[in-house]
Formats: structure tokens, sequence, C-alpha cells
């Protein structure tokens, strides 16, 4: 659970909160990482919670941090800093917190089962998180929405009609695979942090496309991916977050709202 300020008391190494740098105000790319921690009830610090922790982004970002030998520049949120290490980029630091927080297969038994992970949250990332943050802004991110307007409708209607669909296509496959074993999950039987990042990008889209999602709900072809959705909604640590004020709103990250986009596909 996230807390403002770390726990005061001895730690060891291992017992080191986490702490999440990202930009307050929306869910964005970090919210993979905030339900990743959420559902393993690790401790953790959430800057964007903080009075002050648009101080520690825009240190980072202007490169006044990390000041020491070890850890490389980053360029940009979500960081994550756990004990001397600093890290960015969503998928890289959920692969760094998928085995420690207990987020993926065995891996005595099944040692490579990391890198499948990895490689659903990256197909996941690519396309239900990356194409749709494109829909609304295909020409230049430095740009205005009210900028590229026009161009936003050619991309957003043939993403709702031909991209959405492939992507959900290839989980409902995944789903249905001997490797996903038992029960509503990608891989192996149990709930991995791959099945935290399709919940999250799944819901961004429910936010950002309504038609569209209902649309393909109705129509029956993707039932295991919505049932994984509702799935992870359910589950306690979950469920508790979600309900919570730790939970930010959908506003003006990767998924927006915007009614001339919202193509039924």
């Amino acid at each position: 659970m996230a807390s403002e300020a770390p726990a005061k008391r001895q730690r060891s190494s291992k017992d080191v909160p986490y702490r999440l740098i990202y930009w307050p105000g929306l869910p964005g790319r970090g919210e993979h990482i905030r339900l990743a921690l959420e559902e393993a009830g690790a401790e953790y610090v959430d800057t964007a919670h903080l009075k002050d922790g648009m101080d520690d982004v825009l240190a980072y970002n202007s490169g006044d941090k990390p000041k020491d030998d070890i850890n490389i520049p980053l360029f940009a949120p979500p960081i994550l800093q756990h004990g001397d290490l600093v890290i960015s980029q969503t998928p890289n630091i959920l692969l760094y917190l998928g085995p420690r927080l207990g987020l993926v297969t065995e891996l005595e038994s099944d040692p490579d089962g990391l890198y499948r992970i990895n490689s659903l949250v990256l197909t996941a990332l690519d396309g239900l998180s990356n194409e749709p943050h494109d829909c609304h802004h295909p020409i230049a991110t430095g740009l205005y929405y009210e900028d590229q307007k026009e161009e936003s409708k050619r991309k957003a209607e043939d993403y709702v009609k031909n991209r959405l669909p492939k992507f959900l296509g290839y989980f409902e496959r995944v789903s249905g695979s001997k490797a996903s074993g038992d029960g509503p999950w990608l891989y192996g039987g149990k709930l991995t942090y791959a099945d935290l990042v399709l919940f999250q990008c799944l819901d961004g889209l429910k936010f950002m496309f309504p038609k569209a999602m209902v649309k393909l709900e109705r129509e029956g072809k993707h039932e295991k991916v919505f049932a994984l959705h509702k799935a992870v909604a359910e589950r306690p640590r979950i469920k508790s977050y979600l309900e919570s004020s730790r939970r930010q709103k959908y506003s003006s990250g990767i998924y927006r709202y915007y009614e001339e986009l919202d193509f039924e596909g």
C-alpha cells in the first residue's frame, strides 16, 4: 500500500520500501507499476501523492538526479528507486519487480517464464498503450490535440477498426493456449504482472473508446480477455486500490476521451 513517507524503522537491505517517481494527476505508465506493488501488498512511496513530489520528477528530468557513480542519467518517468538502484522504463521496472513481488511463475521450475511474461507485457504496451496514445497525438507529441484533430480522427478510426481487434484477438489466443494453464490468466496458470498490465490497458481503453469496447465485448469473440479484466478487478487488494483515492482518474494521459474519437468500429 502506498504511503506518504517511508516507514521509520530499522530496515535490512531487503526491507527498503520502493519509491515510485511519476507525474501527479494521471495514471499514465506509472499505473502498471502501482498495480504490481498494490497486488503484492508491498510498502512503497508514490511521489504523485507527495506535496513536493513534482520536485523529484523535475530533478530527474533535468539531470540533477541521480547524483552518484552507480546509476545512469534517466530520460523520463516512471522511475523506480529501491535502495541504491534507480531505474526507468515501465517494462524494465516490472522485469525487476516481478520476481521480487511474486508476480512471475516459479523461477526454479520455469526459469524462462520471466521472458515469456515480458514478451506479453511488451506486446500489450505496444498495441494497447502506445498506439492508443498515438490516436490523439498522431503527428507530434509537442503539438496540442487541437493542432492534429483531423489526423487524430483518421488514426483513431483505423485503430478501433483494425488494430484494436487484432491485439485483443492475440491475447484471446494466448488465454486459450496450453501455456496459459487453468483459470483466466495469461501464463502458467497463475496471476503474473502481465495480467496486471493487460488489465490496465483494457481499463484505459474502456475509458477512451467506450463504444468500441462495449461492441467488442458484446460480440463475444474475446471472452477470455474481458474475463481477465474482471478477474483482476475483483482481486481483494486491487479492488481496494481501485476504490481508493490512490487510484488517479484518467485525464490528460495516455487514455483520453474525446467524443469525436469515440468510434464504434
